[in-house]
């Protein structure tokens, strides 16, 4: 079974545009800077509301495998939901360098990008890169 959310030809720039809230619409913005400097990859709309940066293939144990993001991001009503899987230990020193987040299994949410460190921020990302470009099955 694929993963269902897959990339779209859908206009980043437009649904960027149709976020309400203007804080969150740029630190959308200022994100999609970001991530393309740091990933050298162009913004591409996944399913209906994940920026994402490059992709990869993977393939789990139980044989489900399909393609994601590299790296990316969601502008949710509450926080920035940030997408961005890194070595455990790398990933930790991050996060304490990072200012106020919370985080998930594989997400990290910040409220507003202004409360954070922008250079442990690209440093996050660019981990997340690495570790996820080492995790491609179709490498």
């Amino acid at each position: 079974m694929a993963n269902k959310t897959q990339p779209s030809d859908a206009s980043v720039a437009a649904f960027v545009a149709g976020i309400a809230d203007e804080r969150r619409r740029c630190d959308s913005e200022r994100l999609i800077a970001l991530m393309s400097e740091v990933t050298g990859e162009p913004a591409t709309l996944w399913g209906p509301s994940i920026i994402g940066f490059g992709s990869y293939h993977y393939r789990y144990a139980s044989g489900r495998e399909g393609d994601a993001p590299l790296v990316g991001f969601s502008p949710r009503k509450t926080a920035l939901t940030l997408y961005a899987s890194a070595d455990e230990g790398v990933r930790a020193e991050l996060l304490a360098r990072l200012g106020p987040h919370k985080v998930g299994k594989s997400c990290v949410y910040v409220k507003r990008l202004a409360d954070v460190d922008e250079q442990a921020l690209a440093d996050l990302i660019r981990a997340g890169v690495e570790f996820t470009r080492a995790q491609d099955v179709a490498r």
